[in-house]
């Protein structure tokens, strides 16, 4: 039985490949066919899985890209099926008709919501937890919730890689001994005072009493204290001790320098997590960090393009969620060049259709009103949500234009392309800007 469920499995991805379907289908099969297939198969002795509200998709492809790059044979789920019909889907795939899983280490992206699910039908090595923010809240809810949920996996006998900046994630390491922190030391991109729309590190997570914190270094991440729990910021086993944002460098642990292909403390904290369990593996840190430098990511979510001579940037970030759109804002603002912004909200959520937009007013537009920022276009069936966001922002009114129609967009932006152009985007809506060009 086992054998024929693993050639289905096969033969369905094959199909799938074929007619450019999703990669979660034959996974359900197997496991509908044999509900603990996953038992029945023996897995290599080194499993990563990474998960989080932000970020996971990066970090499990420079994973990846460290191990492969350094001999391992790695079985990963790059496509992004990362709920347990889409894990099941590449496992299988990666098994011997016998049943063996034929690579030396699997690399697991899990979402959040799907790992206590997962987790049932076997145990990681090394698990990594990204984050915990606000984040696609018709199906989250809050960041707390998710805590819970992620809780329910059982993590008492698996070994943590945890980010000792977020007071939320690294929660799950109280009072636990032998898990993995990384974090960023204080530098000079740090803050001493919070900029934000909102802010979830007022209160610890823990006993509800209010966090004292010594820096920022975006959102509620960085130095926090709660004297009356004693939940802390610990000393991070990997560290980044220095951040130099705009030459594109940062240190780690004091020892090596990498190189970074996209400035942004969102990049440097999914370096740091996958130079944390390189580490643990056993890889020399010179070659993770070779590994690292310079690398570009393969997963489309930065690409550059050209209209009418003018150089393009497209910053892809998660449906529903203001943290990665603060980030993709942060990165054109500190870069400091003249620029055209253009901001698509054409569609909210691939699955739940309320048109929920109140996550819109969690994202930091006022940070458009840089003296870089000489034109942003708001466009999409949900342009007229953000321009009443932005009638609240202090961004200068005559320089914001607006248009329903993406089509009517796209040309308001050929005609005055004359300088950089950064969209700002989600994953659905972006290839309805990139068609067009």
């Amino acid at each position: 039985m086992k054998t024929i469920i693993i050639l289905i499995t096969k033969i369905l991805y094959k199909i799938g490949k074929l007619i450019n379907k999703g990669s979660s289908m034959p996974g359900k099969i197997a496991l509908k066919l044999c509900p603990k297939i996953l038992t029945k198969v023996k897995l290599p002795k080194e499993i990563i899985m990474v998960t989080g509200s932000n970020g996971k998709t990066s970090t499990t492809e420079l994973i990846y890209n460290i191990l492969t790059q350094n001999g391992y044979n790695v079985g990963c789920n790059l496509e992004g099926s990362n709920q347990t019909e889409g894990v099941a889907t590449m496992i299988l795939n990666n098994c011997s008709l016998g049943g063996v899983v034929r690579k030396d280490a699997l690399v697991i992206e899990s979402d959040e919501r799907y790992l206590r699910h997962t987790l049932k039908h076997f145990k990681p090595t090394y698990l990594v937890i990204t984050n915990l923010y606000r984040d696609q809240m018709t199906r989250n809810g809050n960041p707390e919730h998710i805590y819970n949920i992620i809780k329910e996996a059982g993590l008492d006998d698996i070994h943590l890689v945890l980010n000792t900046d977020d007071p939320l994630s690294s929660l799950y390491g109280y009072k636990r001994d032998n898990d993995t922190y990384f974090g960023i030391n204080k530098c000079e991109a740090s803050s001493e005072e919070f900029s934000g729309v909102y802010n979830d590190g007022v209160y610890c997570p823990n006993c509800k009493h209010k966090m004292t914190y010594s820096y920022y270094n975006f959102a509620h991440l960085g130095g926090y204290l709660c004297s009356n729990c004693g939940h802390e910021r610990k000393n991070p086993d990997f560290a980044v001790t220095s951040v130099d944002l705009i030459n594109g460098k940062v240190k780690i642990n004091n020892e090596l320098e990498i190189n970074l292909s996209l400035r942004s403390f969102y990049f440097v904290y999914n370096i740091l997590s996958a130079y944390a369990v390189a580490s643990l593996l056993g890889i020399e840190k010179r070659k993770i960090a070779n590994s690292l430098s310079d690398y570009v990511m393969k997963n489309d979510r930065v690409q550059k393009f050209n209209i009418n001579g003018a150089e393009g940037m497209l910053l892809t970030s998660k449906h529903e969620n203001s943290i990665a759109y603060n980030q993709s804002i942060d990165y054109i603002v500190k870069e400091n060049k003249s620029c055209m912004v253009v901001v698509i909200v054409d569609q909210i959520s691939r699955k739940y259709y309320t048109s929920e937009t109140s996550w819109i007013w969690d994202i930091n537009f006022e940070k458009l009103n840089a003296d870089c920022v000489t034109k942003v276009v708001l466009a999409g069936v949900y342009v007229h949500d953000l321009i009443s966001r932005f009638k609240y922002s202090d961004c200068d009114e005559s320089k914001v234009v607006s248009f329903e129609n993406l089509d009517d967009m796209m040309k308001y932006v050929k005609e005055n392309a004359k300088e950089n152009i950064y969209l700002v985007t989600c994953f659905t809506d972006r290839n309805k800007f990139l068609d067009r060009i």
